[in-house]
């Protein structure tokens, strides 16, 4: 597209969407531990009987589900311009971008079900349909994020390695707020705020992890890379597990402990790694706009 101003670019949008849609689950965890949920129910975009919430759990809803709006708005404004652009926009980024677009309204739907039409369809809220929210929503995430790094290939002045020592380090200080942040903690009470704030280092930690493991597919060292993509694995499992979808006993709450753990362990064994390599000057352009 080449209309807007010049400083809007394509992976400047794709990257401000991905921040948008970290930010929506983040707050649509809060809303669901405030216990928020349902304050506007089937009457959004009104509520509390008027235009306005009159309530801080209806703010806290009415605000959950304006952000949701404006980012699905978004992600299908990512995908007409990836579809637009398909000379600067590799066929994987477009249809990642556009894999997130067909997911989005699935996310609205089980969103619907487990608030607005709680009370009138039986079982909406149930363990299922609260993993299939949050299942969605991750996908929307981890789609826009792949979309996000496809569209900055070629794009860094910094060669692969130094990209995925930085990308390594920044999963591994994410993987470690998130574990200060986590129910398995005992410092932590896994407050509302708590539980948002785990779950957007969390994905934050992610995106860093996936960053690494596409950057350093460029090495030779392959051991680094199966490293952070079992890290990126572990972590999302230690994120399902932080979501009350199964009965949190003692056992889970151990599992979710090894998982993490293994995860921060195998992160630093990738950094660890990486610290003998040495950058290949004769090392090509990363990446190009081609398949």
């Amino acid at each position: 597209m080449s209309r807007g101003p010049d400083w809007l670019s394509y992976r400047r949008y794709a990257a401000f969407t991905t921040g948008m849609a970290l930010t929506l689950i983040s707050l649509g965890i809060y809303t669901a531990a405030t216990g928020s949920g349902l304050a506007c129910a089937q009457q959004w975009p009104l509520c509390d009987g008027g235009v306005l919430p009159q309530s801080i759990p209806s703010f806290i809803e009415w605000f959950h589900r304006l952000w949701a709006m404006i980012t699905g708005f978004l992600i299908l404004g990512a995908a007409v311009w990836a579809w637009r652009s398909r000379g600067s926009v590799s066929t994987r980024g477009r249809f990642a971008v556009t894999l997130a677009t067909v997911l989005t309204p699935m996310q609205a739907i089980f969103g619907a079900v487990t608030v607005t039409l709680n009370g009138a369809l039986p079982g909406g809220y149930s363990a299922p349909v609260h993993a299939a929210h949050f299942l969605t929503g991750f996908s929307i995430f981890a789609l826009l994020s792949y979309a996000t790094l496809l569209a900055y290939d070629g794009r860094f002045s910094r060669d692969a390695l130094a990209r995925g020592r930085l990308a390594v380090g920044a999963g591994l200080v994410g993987l470690l707020v998130a574990w200060v942040l986590a129910r398995i903690d005992p410092v932590s009470s896994y407050s509302p705020v708590e539980q948002a704030g785990f779950f957007a280092v969390s994905l934050a930690a992610f995106a860093s992890l996936l960053a690494a493991t596409r950057w350093l597919g460029e090495l030779d060292e392959l051991i680094p890379r199966a490293a952070t993509g079992a890290a990126a694995v572990l972590l999302f499992v230690g994120m399902v597990l932080g979501r009350d979808l199964v009965v949190y006993s003692a056992g889970v709450r151990f599992v979710n402990w090894l998982v993490l753990a293994t995860a921060v362990a195998l992160t630093a064994g990738a950094a660890w790694a990486l610290r003998g390599v040495e950058p290949d000057v004769s090392e090509p352009a990363y990446g190009s706009t081609d398949d």
